[in-house]
């Protein structure tokens, strides 16, 4: 008998469809059924955060929805009467026809659909999403190869600076937006200019100006790694990896010197940068190290349920900069097997020695026996999604809202990653402690 998975905490390949959503003019195309582009909106972006869905997101997708018709004798006329009717009245600057499981059982041959029009002149690529291939992870890279291969092309000349930021997966993360931002603004900080590709002033400019980067960083134990490494196939565009999302000062310092090292960056310049923020961010710190330090609001022990790149950041932050010590890290955006035990490895770098089970599972249910199996001395601070309250009330604990799905906050400009993240992340964490008390 097959196993059950309770509440996964992704969704399909197809779930691509969301991070052409977050490219600014960019409008997807759904060939599937009338359901899928629904329930990926109703998971991804209602239900993760309160995104919203955008100009061309949400109910506003276009779909060629599907019907028994499609699937006995073909969807492909359908498909080309969808993609007609959206150039007619969406306006975008990239057109990107995504297929569902249906089209892609039936055998549709969407990439000739979509050459027809790309040969009239029309900006569209197709991918094909099934979601019996993967998950939406999967989907991404799917996205991006074809994004390279049918739509960049080579650039004149290298812009010195560019620097192409590929980190979290958008409406997966429901902090993505200002967590880009963040970055954006970190690496100006060390004379850097930022493409960053998804969010608010970017869009297809962002996109078209890819291949021109001085190079890619990657900020991500693993995913976008398929992607970076194809450009540099592609444009020859070489890449910088960081494995965790900079939350805090010790990890945003560490990350800032790493990429100044790589991009050639005058050594000076950058611990000036980072002398001044640190600064700041401790005078603020500082003023709350005798509730953080010396009261018995201090948990202790954390418990990490997030995807691989943020529960690494948010463990380093809480070892390092908040003295947390880690009991489990559960990590649940189904990490390939060959990247595993480096990942594990980091982690375990960051505990100094301290024993910290690192446990690679969306199985919600899983999750919930390996924590009720634990020993706590204290209350235990745990960060996962809305569903992990229900086991932190069982063990009196302390839950935050971090991962999907994010159900019981709204999140507009809000972020975890760098000196302010760090200070935001604090600054949640002992509302939540303070609130408990009252």
């Amino acid at each position: 008998m097959p196993d059950v998975v309770e509440q996964i905490r992704n969704v399909c390949a197809l779930g691509a469809l969301q991070s052409v959503a977050a490219i600014e003019r960019a409008i997807p195309i759904i060939h599937a059924g009338p359901g899928c582009g629904q329930k990926l909106w109703s998971a991804l972006s209602s239900g993760n955060g309160f995104q919203g869905s955008g100009y061309a997101g949400g109910h506003s997708v276009p779909c060629s929805n599907s019907t028994e018709n499609e699937i006995v004798f073909g969807g492909e006329e359908r498909l080309h009467e969808t993609i007609e009717n959206s150039l007619k009245v969406m306006d975008g600057d990239l057109f990107v026809v995504l297929t569902g499981c249906t089209a892609d059982i039936v055998g549709d041959d969407t990439g000739d659909v979509v050459r027809g029009f790309r040969e009239q002149g029309a900006p569209i690529v197709h991918v094909e999403t099934g979601g019996f291939k993967g998950n939406n992870y999967f989907g991404q890279e799917l996205l991006w190869e074809s994004i390279i291969d049918q739509f960049l092309e080579p650039a004149d000349a290298v812009e010195p600076g560019l620097v192409n930021v590929w980190s979290v997966l958008p409406y997966q993360d429901p902090f993505w937006a200002a967590t880009l931002e963040t970055i954006g603004n970190l690496l100006k900080l060390i004379g850097l200019k930022p493409n960053l590709i998804y969010g608010h002033g970017q869009g297809i400019k962002s996109v078209r100006s890819i291949p021109s980067a001085q190079f890619n960083l990657l900020l991500n134990p693993w995913l976008g790694l398929k992607t970076v490494q194809h450009l540099e196939r592609r444009f020859g565009i070489p890449f910088y990896q960081y494995p965790a999302l900079p939350v805090g000062a010790t990890e945003t310092g560490r990350f800032l010197r790493g990429v100044a090292a790589y991009a050639g960056i005058d050594e000076a310049l950058v611990e000036a940068a980072i002398a001044r923020e640190e600064s700041r961010y401790y005078y603020y710190m500082e003023r709350a190290a005798d509730l953080f330090f010396e009261t018995r609001f201090k948990p202790g022990h954390f418990i990490t349920i997030a995807d691989s790149g943020f529960a690494l950041g948010l463990s380093r932050f809480l070892v390092n900069d908040l003295g947390l010590i880690p009991e489990a890290q559960f990590v649940t955006d189904k990490v390939p097997d060959q990247h595993r035990e480096r990942i594990e490895a980091e982690f375990q770098d960051e505990v100094a020695g301290i024993p910290s089970p690192v446990i690679f599972t969306s199985d919600g249910g899983a999750i919930r026996e390996v924590i009720q199996g634990l020993k706590f001395r204290e209350r235990p601070l745990i960060l996962g999604s809305t569903w992990d309250k229900v086991i932190t009330r069982e063990l009196q604990g302390y839950p935050l809202s971090v991962s999907l799905p994010v159900s019981d906050r709204l999140v507009l400009n809000r972020s975890y990653a760098g000196y302010d993240g760090g200070l935001t992340l604090a600054e949640d964490i002992y509302t939540v402690i303070l609130n408990s008390f009252q």
